[in-house]
């Protein structure tokens, strides 16, 4: 805007006249601001200038002065515009220290607001990320759940009459008896000796030993802890009070003797009872007849009470004390023990009682064919069998014939032709002399058959059942157990020891034998507590190295090499053959001769590592076997439990020895329990692998029907 002459500030108007100039907003301002201080300045001063007037106007009386203009009042004059000069600087300074103040704390607010949006903007963008993540768990739940099943866990109701119950026992936590004396923390409480006591299972006389005993060693504690020697009568009365509680008392229902100590008369049933849990014996059927406990009670002839003394029997096993009074009353028998138990025995050596029964082998009865037949699934195990009958029969004049593969079928017909009382043969040779008319079993009426799982297992069944339907089926026995039986007739007796008990195992139980008697002895399947198991976890490179640690480690011992293949088998022998070990084979692709040849060398320790298939897994009874070695794992768990029972065998110790590798994983389930059961360590890896954790065929989280959907409530 331009401004004229006339508006310019009186100061200027003697100027010299200049051209009009531009004047921007602000500086108008600032001038509007500059005339509007003058001019309260002025006002200021002319009240100041009439104030001092009025003081120092002279008297009435006087005459006035006429007005005149000094030096002092131009000096005031100058004074005054100089303050208000200064007044004018200092609110000038005061003016543009609150602009530049206003000016920094807009910008102060700009800049915080700006980090506020930040902030928020950056939350904003976290939460949305989250958002994202949960919808993305969300989808991956929903197509897990869609493909393979989840399993909602159902909401349990609590009943009122649970949520409200009122308990009446004491809880520990309100026991305050614990904190103030110190024999409260450990008491003494009564153990129950599960059926050996008395009243209640609590055997008085085993509970005042505990009771002494107990207070005896908190005494030396308390003693121990004051630094007090035990006085003379006090070492006499525990002493006397220890003698005591060895004694029975009147109250405490005398009884002088262990069963071990009584003859066989004066046995009761609780002495029964507590002689079959000393030997893990347990019976399923009825009428059952009392187990003998030495050989003496056995109610056998001389004669083979005189052969089982040659044989070093000094005691009976628990199959033999339970199984062969079972045996001489002719009763059926399912016989289940652990491999290496002395199965053997328990049924020879009542088989010869029933034959010495019968009448002798003559011209006119041998054509008629056998008194009793044992069949066994390998020929290792029948010829096995054979020796031990012929050494129990040397003295009664028995002849025993065993009829395996292998060797001449004419030759065995042969010598079935001359006669013999006892038959022992693998199924499939024994069906294929009966096919051909070489035997014949018109008076066979005992029959035993050995692992009869394993000859299940080994595709034997046809066979078998071809043998037991060839035997006169006149002369089973009757179903009903109450029937009486006809004394002029002589009824078929089978006895059939299995490790284990499979569904096909039960079909022939079920069709063959009458009212059989179940014997267990310990646990079905069960390797027995004198055999270390160690499980290793290796790689099928790292196989031949360990073995040769292992080996190397034998010194003068035996040990057998399992392995699954006929191949493997040959070829692990000719490398321990190149590493110096005295190796000798047996398996399925060599001739019977070899395989005897084989295990008498092995027998004789000509060799001391012999290389096997699962031939030799089964009841083969080879003496002081230190070391079992699975250089593959069996494919199933009852096959390994009878491979290890080659060692740990008669009452001997030994040790086995697994290599496991991740192609094994369908026996791991079972494999890892076995271990756990016989306290033997697991290896980690099987623990941690998925396969150890469900049986195979198990479906352990199986999605939910439609049908059977459980909503939680």
């Amino acid at each position: 805007m331009k401004r004229s002459a006339d508006d310019r500030d009186p100061k200027l108007s003697s100027a010299t006249e200049v051209k009009p100039v531009f004047i921007s907003k602000a500086e108008r301002q600032r001038l509007a601001l500059q005339r509007r201080e003058e001019e309260v300045a002025e006002q200021r001063r002319r009240a100041q200038d009439l104030l001092h007037n009025q003081i120092h106007r002279p008297s009435s009386n006087s005459t006035p002065e006429p007005p005149s203009s000094t030096p002092d009042s131009n000096h005031r004059h100058r004074e005054r515009e100089r303050d208000r000069e200064r007044e004018r600087d200092r609110d000038r300074d005061r003016d543009r220290d609150r602009d530049r103040g206003d000016r920094d704390r807009r910008a102060r607010d700009r800049d915080r607001d700006r980090d506020r949006d930040e902030e928020a903007r950056s939350r904003e963008r976290a939460r949305l990320e989250k958002l994202a993540e949960r919808e993305r768990e969300k989808e991956l739940d929903a197509i897990k759940e869609q493909y393979l099943g989840s399993k909602k866990p159902k909401k349990r109701v609590i009943k009122p009459s649970e949520k409200f119950r009122f308990s009446f026992d004491w809880e520990n936590t309100e026991d305050t008896s614990r904190d103030m004396n110190a024999l409260y923390q450990n008491p003494h409480e009564a153990r129950l000796l599960f059926g050996r006591g008395f009243i209640a299972g609590i055997d008085r006389r085993e509970q005042k030993k505990l009771a002494a005993r107990q207070e005896k060693e908190t005494r030396e504690e308390i003693r121990l802890k004051e630094g007090i020697e035990e006085r003379p009568e006090e070492a006499a009365a525990r002493r006397q009070k220890e003698a005591a509680a060895d004694l029975y008392d009147a109250f405490d229902m005398r009884v002088d003797r262990h069963w071990t100590e009584k003859q066989l008369d004066e046995m009761t049933e609780r002495d029964w009872r507590i002689f079959r849990e000393d030997f893990n014996i347990s019976y399923k059927g009825s009428r059952i007849p009392r187990p003998m406990r030495s050989w003496v009670e056995s109610k056998l002839s001389p004669e083979l009470l005189k052969a089982v003394e040659k044989a070093g029997y000094k005691t009976p096993s628990p199959i033999q004390m339970a199984a062969i009074p079972l045996g001489l009353q002719q009763r059926d028998v399912i016989g289940i023990a652990e491999t290496g138990s002395g199965k053997t025995a328990a049924f020879v050596l009542p088989m010869l009682t029933y034959i010495t029964k019968l009448p002798p082998m003559s011209e006119e009865n041998e054509a008629e064919g056998p008194y009793a037949v044992v069949m066994a699934p390998t020929r290792e195990l029948a010829q096995q069998i054979e020796d031990e009958t012929v050494k129990f029969a040397h003295y009664l004049g028995i002849k025993v014939v065993s009829i395996v593969g292998g060797q001449s079928i004419e030759e065995q017909g042969f010598k079935l032709r001359r006669g013999c009382e006892v038959v022992i043969a693998t199924p499939g040779r024994l069906l294929d002399c009966l096919e051909r008319r070489y035997a014949v079993l018109n008076q066979c009426n005992y029959v035993v058959l050995d692992e009869a799982d394993r000859m299940i297992d080994m595709g034997f069944e046809p066979q078998v059942v071809g043998v037991l339907d060839a035997m006169p089926s006149s002369n089973l026995k009757p179903e009903n157990e109450d029937e009486e039986l006809d004394e002029k007739k002589i009824y078929r007796t089978t006895y059939m020891f299995s490790a284990t008990m499979p569904p096909a195992v039960e079909r022939l139980a079920r069709k063959y034998l009458r009212n059989p008697v179940v014997v267990t002895i310990g646990t079905a399947g069960k390797t027995t507590d004198l055999i270390t198991q160690h499980v290793i976890m290796v790689k099928e490179s790292e196989k031949m190295p360990r073995l040769e640690k292992l080996l190397g480690d034998l010194g003068d011992k035996t040990a057998i090499v399992f392995c699954n293949t006929k191949k493997t088998v040959d070829v692990k022998a000719k490398d321990l053959d190149r590493l110096g070990y005295r190796v000798t084979t047996v398996h399925g692709g060599k001739s019977q001769e070899q395989r005897e040849i084989s295990l008498e060398g092995f027998r004789s320790r000509r060799f001391n590592v012999l290389v096997a298939t699962d031939v030799l897994g089964r009841g083969i009874d080879i003496p002081d076997v230190a070391h079992v070695i699975n250089y593959d794992m069996p494919t199933s768990i009852d096959m390994y439990t009878h491979r290890i029972g080659r060692t740990g065998r008669a009452g001997k110790t030994g040790v086995a020895t697994t290599f496991l590798t991740l192609g094994d994983t369908e026996v791991f389930y079972d494999l890892k329990q076995m271990l756990i059961q016989s306290n033997s360590p697991v290896p980690p890896e099987l623990t941690r692998h998925e396969a150890s954790k469900f049986k195979p065929g198990t479906i352990p989280d199986r999605p939910p029907r439609r049908n059977d959907t459980v909503f939680a409530h």
